[in-house]
């Protein structure tokens, strides 16, 4: 993977710094995308593939692609070292830790059912509880489904 920094954009405090980011791989595949980092967060701006990236894929490259990104281009972009200001690395969003595997769609599973229960919406209860995007979220409780835990979307005919 090869980071380029393109520009770079300094208003009052804050500076965002926009990378060109090239992946290529032994088969021939590659990945072109401009992202921007500001304040040890990555935006994904512009992405070119060949072949095309399922949506699987994508959603995979951006947490691939988020801790070089941020290495490569957040120092020039004026990033805090990290939430307390002491250096330590910064992350994206602050999640709360989710156990992996089985334990962590029983977690999901169970925060979806509790939100049901109350009659809040129970796809924002599973995004609260991990941290997680919307998208993300929506994959997380297809795969409590799977494994068992949540009832199937819809009666099968």
């Amino acid at each position: 993977m090869t980071v380029r920094r393109a520009w770079e954009v300094r208003e009052n405090d804050t500076a965002t710094t926009w990378c060109d980011v090239r992946l290529r791989f032994d088969d021939g595949a590659g990945v072109d995308l401009l992202a921007a980092v500001c304040q040890g967060c990555v935006s994904v701006e512009e992405v070119r593939a060949r072949p095309a990236l399922s949506l699987d894929d994508l959603a995979a490259l951006a947490d691939w692609i988020e801790g070089p990104l941020l290495e490569a281009c957040a120092g020039a972009a004026g990033a805090p070292g990290g939430p307390a200001g002491d250096g330590s690395p910064d992350r994206r969003h602050a999640r709360p830790a989710r156990p992996p595997g089985v334990e962590g769609r029983r977690l999901v599973a169970g925060e979806y059912l509790a939100a049901q229960r109350a009659g809040r919406d129970p796809v924002l209860a599973v995004m609260s509880a991990t941290g997680h995007s919307r998208r993300r979220s929506l994959r997380l409780i297809a795969g409590a489904r799977d494994a068992g835990f949540l009832a199937p979307r819809h009666a099968r005919r």
